[in-house]
């Protein structure tokens, strides 16, 4: 394979698309051309660069993790468990790209330093805390766990 430099995480994305279309694994190969196709539309979006950075692209696997999670919550409540069952295996295929999820303790530690060098004691400063951490952690924790954990720092 010729390739002029590091593989990005679209190619990357790309080439296991074409290994699970060979090895038959249909789970894999629908999840990846959703996300595939969630790039592409991103990527010719009115403004957008025509090559789309890995940080962009993992924002995207992000939110496509955070829809099956919404999306399994709603099988498992309405009794549909072989749907729940798809969207999980589908959630499982896509956190396989993203990083490593920091553990609570870990982002409590984080979010206690950002407080700590920002010096922020009320909640007025939860958004600007917020983002600070966001900028820190990267996608190593989702917002929602991000805004928990700013909010009961400065309660």
């Amino acid at each position: 394979m010729c390739n002029d430099g590091p593989m990005g995480l679209k190619d990357t994305l790309q080439e296991d698309l074409v290994a699970a279309m060979k090895a038959g694994d249909d789970v894999k190969k629908t999840t990846l051309r959703a996300v595939i196709t969630a790039i592409k539309t991103a990527s010719t979006a009115e403004g957008a660069d025509e090559e789309i950075s890995d940080d962009a692209v993992m924002k995207i696997i992000a939110n496509q993790v955070k829809q099956r999670t919404e999306a399994a919550e709603i099988f498992a409540e309405a009794g549909e468990s072989e749907r729940e069952g798809i969207e999980v295996a589908e959630r499982e295929v896509l956190q396989a790209y993203l990083p490593e999820q920091m553990s609570a303790d870990e982002l409590d530690a984080v979010v206690a330093q950002v407080i700590a060098d920002g010096g922020y004691t009320t909640k007025k400063d939860m958004g600007t805390a917020i983002k600070e951490v966001m900028a820190k952690v990267g996608g190593q924790a989702d917002g929602k766990a991000i805004s928990g954990a700013v909010g009961k720092a400065l309660s």
